[in-house]
């Protein structure tokens, strides 16, 4: 579990335990202990389903079976698609042995002490993103719509900070679509590289040694869990730097904001005009 998803959690836990303190409070005045807080927190991270009207509730019986289940028939349950081992792990025990469950939370932020903070922050906020943005990354899968024109919103300079002049907010965030600018698009990599290469040096085994661990089989089932989702966090890693490595190289090839809009207003002819972006099967696809 990265450490992201740790102050997630953490927060959830807090929030909650705030919640159901308070009302065994109102109801049961002298009988607080943490063994009951700690199984009714895991009940409720267990056995909850949705939220509903604003809040975490717990439906009885909804989980139990409507189907005809003749003896001795086994009886399957989908913990969801979309679900990290990271979150297998955490919220039920178990994980997956296949990549696809493999996932980084990435997290990026608008710094204070940006110049252009203020602007940053409210086209962030009208693309349901905050000053802070985390980014589930999985083994494999195509990346967060999102981060990209986040990523390049976090990255502008002075040199396109025209973008965020109120004249452009309506289109901003589909331009950010479609990189803006060479250096624009460096820095961006740079982040996603950085960002990479930091979470990585903050382990202390390598892949190869997280699967010779598992390999040997002599973990136990807990420890084995953990070792599962650290090796799966640094196999995303080192896809995604790889990924963004490859893009970085090939910057200079790429079309850029200008180079689009002279097209779109006509001032660049069709004839004798040289592209700066190759085919598409030619860049490695972020």
């Amino acid at each position: 579990m990265t450490w992201e998803m740790k102050e997630h959690v953490e927060s959830q836990y807090h929030k909650v335990k705030e919640e159901i303190i308070s009302r065994h409070v109102q109801l049961f005045p002298s009988s607080i202990t943490l063994d009951g807080f700690l199984w009714a927190f895991i009940m409720l991270r267990s056995r909850a389903f949705s939220h509903f009207r604003g809040q975490l509730v717990m439906l009885p019986l909804v989980d139990l079976s409507t189907m005809p289940v003749k003896e001795g028939e086994q009886v399957v349950i989908q913990y969801g698609l979309k679900k990290s081992n990271a979150d297998l792990a955490f919220y039920y025990g178990f994980v997956e042995p296949n990549t696809n469950r493999d996932s980084y939370t990435l997290t990026f932020n608008i710094s204070e002490l940006d110049p252009f903070h203020r602007e940053k922050l409210d086209i962030a906020a009208a693309n349901d993103l905050g000053e802070t943005a985390y980014f589930d990354i999985f083994m494999d899968r195509p990346l967060p719509p999102a981060i990209l024109p986040y990523l390049r919103l976090v990255a502008l300079q002075e040199a396109d900070a025209f973008l965020l002049e109120p004249v452009y907010r309506k289109s901003i965030w589909k331009t950010l679509e479609l990189p803006v600018s060479h250096v624009n698009e460096e820095l961006v990599c740079k982040m996603v590289i950085d960002a990479c290469e930091s979470a990585l040096s903050g382990y202390r085994t390598t892949v190869e040694q997280d699967e010779k661990l598992i390999q040997e089989g002599n973990l136990g089932y807990k420890l084995e869990i953990a070792v599962t989702v650290r090796v799966g966090e640094k196999r995303v890693l080192q896809q995604i730097e790889g990924i963004v490595k490859e893009k970085e190289a090939q910057l200079d090839k790429l079309e850029y904001y200008h180079e689009r809009r002279l097209k779109e207003i006509g001032l660049v002819g069709e004839e004798d005009e040289t592209y700066c972006q190759p085919k598409k099967d030619s860049i490695p696809t972020l």
